[in-house]
């Protein structure tokens, strides 16, 4: 059940673009895909709604004796966030957003895809909205325009992390999402070579879970999550990227602790001058008390 947590940083897993320093005074000659990077601040009455999906399924983990590796019953679970920002500011430093979060997870041996189903079978299946976050985006630093900061509070909508227990299926029950807050904050920083072809995107995720201990397994612990993405452009409309992640659950009091990596890449295409889409693939390919799984993503993405 804990090792579930490897899934929710990967909802972010689909940035991409140029950077903002070249692009502040030529937007119109870019595509969104280029401009709009998670480092590019919105303009006043400007709308952002982002739609992510992602698919992580498992038949290995590293709960085996002494963190051992070993083969289990197929676990799987999907995420799908809605992510709305709009700009506010005059001097466009400044973004104010909503995020919406929906979960179905399926257990014990069940199929990937079991998890569209959304049949809440007893002791395998559990699906539901499971929270929601108001948050805000800003520039610090004046001085460096592609260095931003998202802050967010997410507030869950679970009533309990597992339910439905069933012995016969030799689990702890289903288990859904967190039931704590989190208090995250994103720094976002991208780096444009020479010629425009290749770009670099950084990000550090942090969140602080907190709550009462017995409601949850990551309460009063610290995550940190950061990451690497490299982009390159055949054209405007379209990038190739490939990334490398890191995270780190650190005891708090808890008695638990674990970290991941994972590499992966995907693809970004503009299919309006409004809409874009993306795939992105990951693989967890090392880890201390997790499942190593994969992630199967797609997300629509709206500017206007």
């Amino acid at each position: 059940m804990k090792k579930i947590i490897a899934i929710f940083v990967f909802t972010a897993l689909s940035f991409t673009g140029f950077s903002q320093e070249e692009q502040d005074n030529d937007d119109a000659q870019g595509s969104v895909i280029q401009t709009y990077t998670p480092s590019k601040l919105l303009k006043k009455g400007q709308w952002d709604i982002k739609w992510f999906n992602n698919l992580y399924t498992e038949t290995k983990d590293l709960f085996g004796p002494n963190g051992t590796k070993q083969n289990i019953p197929r676990n799987s679970f999907f995420t799908s966030t809605v992510d709305v920002f709009t700009g506010v500011s005059e001097n466009n430093n400044f973004n104010i957003g909503l995020l919406l979060e929906f979960r179905s997870n399926a257990i014990a041996g069940r199929d990937a895809l079991d998890v569209f189903k959304f049949d809440g079978e007893r002791g395998t299946a559990r699906s539901g909205f499971t929270s929601f976050a108001p948050a805000i985006k800003f520039n610090p630093i004046k001085s460096i325009s592609n260095f931003t900061i998202q802050t967010a509070i997410h507030i869950p909508l679970v009533d309990n992390e597992s339910e439905d227990f069933l012995p016969i299926n030799n689990n702890n029950g289903v288990f859904l999402d967190q039931k704590g807050f989190t208090f995250q904050n994103r720094f976002f920083y991208d780096y444009s070579f020479a010629g425009g072809d290749w770009q670099l995107f950084s990000e550090l995720n942090t969140e602080y879970n907190f709550g009462k201990k017995e409601d949850s397994f990551a309460n009063n612990s610290l995550r940190l999550t950061p990451g690497v993405f490299l982009s390159y452009f055949p054209s405007s409309k379209f990038t190739i990227l490939g990334l490398i992640q890191h995270s780190q659950l650190i005891d708090a009091g808890n008695n638990f602790s674990q970290d991941f990596t994972a590499l992966g890449g995907g693809v970004k295409y503009q299919l309006t001058d409004v809409l874009n889409i993306e795939t992105l693939y990951t693989s967890f390919v090392r880890g201390n008390d997790t499942g190593l799984g994969k992630t199967f993503n797609i997300g629509l993405r709206a500017l206007f």
